[in-house]
């Protein structure tokens, strides 16, 4: 039953973060000229180039990445960024309809409408969820890198390039402006997102103590193809057991956290890395 009502409260946060960034998307960055970033940026730049209806462009261009996504990270991911990216659609299409105007200059309305797309997209990461194919990009060409060289890196330098093709773009079909109010969104979006999910981007290092190694050992390599490393280790109370470190990203760790949830006995914790050396 807890699983149950954790896995509801999952999908209604991904369900109000994805209406909170639409309202911020619909309501506050298009009216003061600025977008969205990653592949919400690309519907509303073609939305603005050819009128074709925003939400129909953030489905199409976002099937790719649900498609690649779900065969990468699994069907719960799909199923969370499918609602996420439904809802954020639905919200797309009803705020446009409702008048509202925020009476500030443009610098303040895009400072504050990135603060809140900011906490909408944190409240769908953090839930597991995602409604931008930036990320899913990133996760494709992280897991390529690391099948053919065996070295695991963040998505801060991919999403950052993704993202830089994205204002290049505004600035060359749109304008300056918007290119420069756009980025603003970024950063401010990002520093949010980055306060409140402990930098998605960046590798997560899950540390488990378990006295049962092998089940969890084999369920890491079937479910994300990952290696652990196995270390003797000692507790004041429980006594002999293993300590197993694993590096996956941070969309791979909800899959983590679903397999060391499902073995008894383990205490496990996730902190950040900076880099990984070799």
């Amino acid at each position: 039953m807890q699983k149950i009502i954790e896995r509801i409260t999952s999908y209604l946060s991904i369900v109000a973060g994805a209406l909170v960034a639409s309202f911020s998307v619909i309501c506050i960055l298009i009216p003061n000229d600025a977008i969205d970033y990653g592949t919400a940026g690309i519907a509303i730049i073609i939305n603005k180039l050819t009128g074709i209806n925003l939400s129909l462009c953030v489905i199409l261009i976002f099937i790719p990445f649900l498609i690649a996504g779900t065969w990468l990270l699994g069907k719960r991911f799909g199923a969370r960024a499918f609602v996420g990216t439904l809802f954020y659609t639905i919200g797309l299409s009803v705020f446009e309809k409702i008048p509202f105007e925020l009476n500030t200059e443009h610098f303040l309305a895009v400072t504050f409408g990135g603060a809140i797309l900011g906490a909408g997209l944190a409240m769908i990461l953090r839930s597991g969820g995602c409604i931008d194919g930036s990320e899913i990009f990133a996760n494709i060409l992280i897991k390529m890198i690391e099948n053919k060289t065996g070295r695991n890196i963040s998505m801060t330098s991919i999403l950052i390039a993704f993202n830089a093709a994205v204002y290049l773009a505004v600035f060359l079909l749109i304008n300056r402006n918007s290119a420069l109010l756009s980025l603003l969104v970024y950063v401010v979006a990002t520093s949010v997102i980055n306060h409140f999910t402990d930098r998605f981007e960046a590798i997560k290092q899950v540390t488990i103590i378990t006295k049962n190694p092998d089940e969890l050992i084999k369920q890491i390599k079937k479910e994300l193809n990952k290696t652990c490393t196995i270390m003797n280790s000692y507790g004041a109370i429980a006594g002999e057991n293993k300590t197993l470190i694993c590096y996956v990203t941070y969309f791979e760790l909800q899959k983590m956290k679903e397999i060391i949830s499902a073995s008894e006995g383990t205490f496990s914790t996730v902190s950040t890395v900076e880099e990984i050396l070799r």
